[in-house]
């Protein structure tokens, strides 16, 4: 494959930091290494707007479901500009454009998709969604998931609690994963997917302070909440299957998203280490830092040819098996490496909040080194990941 960018990519990077530098602040703190929520909620949906007016927001969705039928690869392009500036406006939705329109696409029903299609690429609040995967005793182990959907008639009742549920205090819609048959021969066969509004009665969201004091996840109960029949996604005890897709979209747009973010972040590394003095010279003359950022340097495209070479397997017509848990796991390794030598050269200045006069690189050091471990584990543990691609890039036989 030819990893180099045509006329037209090189284009939509150049719209994009053009739209970046006409619709942010110029002191835009940008959020999204410290999590993915813009402290400004509505500051944030209306450049998911803006976003969607231009058909950026879901680019690579077909124009009958209000994409623009974009190719794999401008997404991928996309995801990293827009990480890469710190543009608001697609992660709080990201349940939606990531993985739930392109689900609803595969295996909705006619009516799913003409109703919750079009909000989801309006960029509009109603098109917001939350994912209730996990739950206190379900997390790695996710077919031991203990929240109960039972047909009641025309509804299912559902019953039980999700944790760690990113935004779902600003959600509309959430996608449900719920237990439909108990009595399953093997756990996993007994799930079902669902589509619950989130203001029905019965639904409650509490929230989870991160401990760096960030409202971004929540836990979720569910009260006898009433979900009509027809919000069953694909087939009622195959939720698994769908589930396994939605985790390979998911997992796809890590990859780039992290090399955006953090290819600014080295930027300005380096920058620091080039301005900033120790025992009479400059942090960038000493051959220990030059080799860790050198070593970041590296591994960062390293992370941008795994997100190109992904895009252009899908551009191909190939079905990923095992190449999205891959990105995932170089995401977060980079993630954890950029946090580790980020905290050693900035030294004390690493701890200090990112509201503090006293701040460098707008406190980004410490949200990564704070943040690391808990995005080591959303989507997937790195233990499932290499599990992943051990059966399906190495042949080696499942342990069970």
């Amino acid at each position: 494959m030819d990893f180099g960018l045509s006329e037209k990519e090189l284009a939509l990077k150049e719209e994009i930091r053009r739209f970046a530098q006409a619709e942010l602040p110029a002191d835009w703190r940008r959020t999204t290494l410290i999590d993915w929520e813009c402290p400004d909620f509505e500051f944030e949906m209306s450049i998911s707007r803006k976003l969607a007016q231009k058909g950026w927001l879901v680019m690579s969705w077909p124009e009958e479901y209000g994409g623009r039928g974009a190719s794999v690869m401008e997404q991928t392009i996309y995801e990293m500009e827009l990480a890469y500036w710190g543009i608001p406006g697609a992660w709080m939705g990201i349940s939606g454009t990531q993985w739930v329109g392109p689900c609803l696409m595969l295996f909705g029903t006619e009516q799913q998709r003409r109703q919750h299609l079009p909000l989801i690429a309006s960029g509009d609040k109603d098109g917001v969604w939350c994912t209730c995967y996990s739950e206190p005793n379900a997390g790695s182990d996710f077919a031991n998931l203990q929240t109960r959907a039972v047909r009641d008639g025309d509804d299912y009742v559902i019953n039980g609690q999700k944790v760690w549920t990113s935004a779902a205090h600003r959600s509309r819609w959430c996608w449900l994963a719920a237990r439909t048959d108990p009595n399953a021969a093997k756990k996993h066969r007994g799930i079902s997917i669902f589509i619950v509004d989130m203001t029905s009665p019965g639904v409650t969201v509490n929230p989870i302070l991160n401990y760096y004091g960030r409202h971004h996840f929540n836990e979720v109960f569910f009260d006898n909440v009433r979900v009509p029949a027809s919000d069953l996604v694909g087939e009622e005890n195959k939720g698994w299957y769908h589930l396994m897709q939605a985790l390979v979209f998911e997992r796809r747009s890590m990859a780039p998203t992290t090399y955006g973010g953090f290819k600014r972040l080295l930027e300005e590394l380096v920058e620091y280490a080039t301005h900033t003095e120790h025992q009479g010279q400059p942090l960038s003359q000493n051959p220990a830092v030059r080799a860790r950022l050198a070593d970041l340097a590296v591994e960062l495209e390293v992370l941008k040819m795994f997100a190109f070479q992904l895009a252009w397997c899908i551009s191909q017509g190939q079905i990923p098996a095992y190449e999205s848990s891959r990105n995932k796991i170089a995401s977060d390794e980079a993630m954890k490496r950029m946090a580790l030598i980020g905290a050693e050269l900035l030294g004390i200045y690493s701890q200090v909040d990112p509201d503090s006069e006293w701040a460098k690189l707008r406190g980004a050091i410490q949200g990564a080194y704070l943040g690391f471990p808990g995005h080591a584990i959303a989507a997937g543990t790195a233990e499932i990941e290499k599990s992943i691609m051990a059966q399906f890039k190495l042949g080696l036989p499942k342990s069970y």
